[in-house]
């Protein structure tokens, strides 16, 4: 091996473009900060979902913002202590949700994640062991006729890439009856989508996988990336600087603290969601059955292998901003009135999604030094599109072939 990377940050996306480095013949050092890791990368529905093409920053979502308030009993929180952060962000959410950059931006989506399942098929064949990823969709579940209807309409007649909405069958809805007492309006199966069987093992597998490659995990804290004559090293917090002919930052929501120092602009906000998981698999909620969105309550069921997962909520924070336990509460109360299995010994859990205002990822080469990289800013889809930024950022830093336009995934779209 004759060059050397380093990556900044262990979730699926560091530790994608890890493991596709170090099969490139690259030696590669993975620094990560928090043992065990407990980043948004683990913390997710596990829901693999190539059907989310159109980004978020849209006029369609900026209408629903009110509606949609944590204080009106919705799933988005924008907490008064953090109007600094959330408020110029919303700013250029709207700015980004005009019609011709929403389109641009749609476009660019759509082409990551028709890659994204194949991505996925092969970083699951990279690892030993029993198989990572389950390609069986979700439902989706109305609670009254009239939101039944609606949603149905939205899905059904949208753009969703390569997944297919069809009415959930007979079958499928009397199992569903089986699984919580509240009454069905009306149920959709998407086909195409897919999850992961449990994000403890796929840490632990991703991290073997890579390791069994040859590849280095330490633990540390990067503080900042000094440039030297054009060529950007790594500073850690206990004094060292590391050198290498690439450096990748892939540290989600903390990106910032280390791209602007260096002149880029990364309007990065924490987007912070919540769960609750119990400490063991359910034996009433079987392994088979997938994901099921509860659109209602603008919450997602996963069963994993280690537990059932309820999530939701997005709230615009920052990430040193305490918790609010009244969304962990909220929760536990949508799974009581639910009837789910997930009593008062779920664990509670909160992470931060890393969100540019346009919903886009940042993926490319930094134009301050020859030898950065990064890829952060994946939002919602981080997981979803792990695998397939780590076989880009492979493409980067060996001259090879790229497997779509990154383009539209640079930073300079916040220079202009």
């Amino acid at each position: 091996m004759t060059q050397q990377a380093i990556i900044i940050g262990g979730g699926i996306v560091g530790l994608s473009c890890a493991i596709r480095l170090q099969e490139r013949g690259i030696s590669v050092l993975l620094i990560e900060r928090d043992h065990p890791l407990r980043g948004a990368s683990w913390g997710n529905a596990g829901h693999i979902a190539v059907e989310q093409i159109d980004p978020l920053a849209s006029m369609e979502t900026v209408r629903s913002f009110p509606r949609r308030l944590f204080w009106r009993g919705g799933a988005l929180g924008l907490p008064l202590r953090d109007i600094g952060r959330w408020l110029p962000f919303s700013l250029r959410l709207l700015g980004a949700a005009r019609p011709g950059r929403f389109a641009a931006g749609r476009d660019a989506l759509r082409a990551l994640l028709a890659q994204a399942m194949p991505a996925w098929r092969r970083m699951d064949a990279a690892c030993a062991g029993d198989a990572l990823l389950i390609e069986d969709g979700h439902f989706i579940v109305w609670e009254s006729a009239a939101t039944a209807r609606a949603g149905r309409a939205a899905w059904m007649e949208g753009d969703c890439g390569t997944a297919r909405f069809s009415d959930a069958t007979a079958e499928e809805l009397a199992r569903l009856e089986t699984l919580f007492r509240h009454p069905i309006g009306g149920a959709i199966r998407c086909e195409g989508s897919g999850r992961i069987a449990d994000p403890s093992r796929l840490a632990a597998d991703l991290q073997a996988a890579f390791m069994a490659a040859g590849g280095t995990v330490m633990q540390g804290d990067v503080t900042a990336l000094p440039l030297v004559d054009g060529q950007a090293f790594v500073l850690l917090g206990d004094g060292r600087r590391m050198a290498a002919d690439h450096i990748v930052v892939a540290t989600g929501a903390a990106s910032d603290a280390l791209m602007e120092p260096l002149g880029h602009k990364v309007p990065i906000i924490a987007e912070r969601g919540y769960h609750v998981q119990t400490p063991k698999a359910p034996t009433d909620w079987p392994m088979d059955m997938p994901p099921v969105v509860f659109e209602d309550r603008s919450m997602i069921v996963t069963r994993f292998e280690s537990g059932i997962r309820a999530a939701s909520f997005v709230e615009f924070s920052s990430l040193a901003s305490p918790p609010d336990p009244r969304k962990w509460k909220r929760l536990r109360q949508h799974s009581a009135a639910l009837g789910l299995p997930i009593d008062g010994d779920a664990k509670p859990w909160i992470g931060a999604r890393p969100t540019l205002p346009d919903y886009l990822p940042a993926i490319g080469r930094s134009d301050r030094a020859a030898n950065l990289l990064y890829a952060f800013g994946h939002q919602h889809l981080g997981l979803t599109l792990g695998p397939l930024t780590g076989e880009i950022i492979a493409a980067i830093a060996t001259n090879s072939a790229l497997p779509v336009d990154i383009t539209p995934f640079s930073l300079r779209r916040f220079e202009g």
